[in-house]
């Protein structure tokens, strides 16, 4: 969900923010948990809806595309059968005609994969901003001063170790899930 930059620009935060504690958070321990967002995505009920309402969106476009792409083949191929029958002109202006619908094509093309990115940028932000707030719940339940995304192989890992114990992931799944049914 997040970008390279943006993980290293939380991770020196969060570092600084670490250094400069008060002298009686120094003396108290400094509890810092870890934290699953895609694994929340994935596991939460309201999750699952949002993963499932963008997969309709995709294949619901994906099923308009690959029905053009036929209407496409077909035009190619039955220009290519009757080419050799028509005159110069009517083969000129039957090929003008297939450059405009594959104009057309790529044209619906780019439009839909624009569309299915910022549907999941709107679906990502609006589900991110949950977990953020359910999150900083539970931290402050517990009584945690910060929270870092363990990250996945499809994101930059930016905690290498923690203990099971400090994992919120599971609480903040349950919390999410009571929640936003």
């Amino acid at each position: 969900m997040m970008r390279r930059g943006t993980w290293l620009i939380v991770a020196g935060t969060l570092g600084l923010m670490l250094c400069q504690v008060s002298g009686s958070l120094a003396a108290d321990a400094v509890k810092v948990a870890v934290l699953d967002q895609q694994m929340v995505l994935d596991r939460t009920k309201a999750g699952k809806r949002a993963l499932d309402s963008l997969k309709e969106f995709r294949n619901s476009r994906q099923r308009i595309i690959s029905a053009d792409d036929e209407e496409m083949k077909g035009l190619e191929k039955a220009l290519k059968e009757q080419e050799s029958g028509l005159s110069e002109a009517a083969r000129r202006e039957k090929q003008e005609q297939f450059r405009k619908k594959f104009e057309a094509y790529q044209a619906r093309l780019q439009d839909f994969n624009r569309e299915i990115q910022q549907k999941q940028k709107e679906v990502g932000d609006e589900y991110l901003t949950k977990v953020k707030l359910v999150a900083s719940d539970v931290a402050q339940r517990e009584g945690y001063v910060a929270v870092i995304d363990k990250g996945n192989e499809a994101t930059l890992k930016v905690v290498i170790y923690h203990s099971p114990i400090v994992d919120l992931t599971e609480s903040v799944v349950k919390e999410f899930d009571r929640r936003y049914k």
